[in-house]
């Protein structure tokens, strides 16, 4: 591994973690009310886009990096439809 693509899986977890407290406080708090769905409907679109451009380029910390991300972001768009 080379230190682009270390660098590239370092920016790829961080900005993933940063996802995981809003999953965590909006599933035990059962309130989606201060999260925009417009926002997240929007993020989460952005999100697949990215990681169709990960994969087309074959990009690994892209790749990676997108799926849990989307995964996590359509979590707690999920969780804010369900408990708005």
């Amino acid at each position: 591994m080379n230190s682009t693509e270390l660098i590239g899986y370092a920016a790829a977890v961080l900005t993933t973690i940063a996802f995981v407290p809003q999953v965590l406080h909006t599933w035990r708090m059962r309130s989606g009310r201060g999260i925009s769905l417009a926002m997240y409907s929007t993020f989460t679109d952005e999100i697949a886009l990215w990681l169709a451009y990960g994969i087309l380029l074959g990009a690994w910390p892209i790749i990676v990096a997108n799926v849990v991300t989307l995964t996590l972001a359509l979590s707690i768009l999920v969780l804010k439809i369900r408990y708005r």
